[in-house]
């Protein structure tokens, strides 16, 4: 099921070609990754963006481990820059790369790339994005369905709906899940995850 996230899709495609770094950051499982990809990427082609024009990299996949080297990495992207046109290079979970600032600097300079980075942990949401980033960056802050995002994803009645989402609340994910057990499993699992552990 794909839940539309119009408000953030738009804010994707006005910041689209503009040579700062798009950061797409919020609290763990709110859909950075699912906004990126398949929503923004889905746009792109779309809009007549070839696919070898898309170059997006899932560094928590364990298929990509390679390129949390800063070097590998960079030398990768720009191996598949082989024309003038633009490419669009889409990172997500950018803080298992290591000095990935002097990285995302890097890619800045290149005129024909377009780069869009995702992240949750605390490194990546407060010191470098602010310090390092400052003019160089626009962040888009994500956070879970609001209540139109969720009633509109859904089969149920609006005052049905409304009765699930004060309970449970607009975290993606819970969709998939029938049964309120499962539900309330699932968000004190996060809870414990979000909270305790240890990075």
């Amino acid at each position: 099921m794909i839940i539309k996230r119009d408000n953030y899709l738009n804010k994707l495609i006005s910041s689209k070609h503009i040579n700062l770094i798009k950061a797409v950051t919020g609290i763990r499982r709110s859909g950075k990754s699912f906004l990126l990809d398949p929503i923004f990427t889905n746009y792109l082609k779309e809009t007549g963006v070839k696919k070898d024009h898309i170059i997006k990299i899932d560094l928590d996949d364990v298929s990509n481990y390679k390129f949390h080297d800063p070097q590998v990495l960079g030398s990768y992207i720009r191996k598949q820059i082989i024309d003038d046109n633009m490419y669009y290079i889409i990172l997500d979970e950018i803080q298992f790369v290591s000095k990935f600032e002097s990285l995302l600097k890097g890619l800045l300079k290149i005129s024909n790339v377009d780069v869009y980075v995702a992240g949750s942990n605390s490194k990546f949401l407060s010191a470098d994005i602010i310090t390092e980033f400052r003019g160089r960056s626009q962040q888009i802050r994500i956070h879970p369905l609001s209540f139109k995002e969720f009633y509109e994803s859904n089969n149920y009645s609006k005052q049905e709906a409304y009765n699930i989402y004060i309970r449970f609340g607009g975290m993606p994910l819970l969709n998939s899940f029938n049964a309120e057990e499962e539900k309330a499993k699932y968000l004190k699992d996060l809870f414990e995850l979000t909270y305790f552990r240890v990075y």
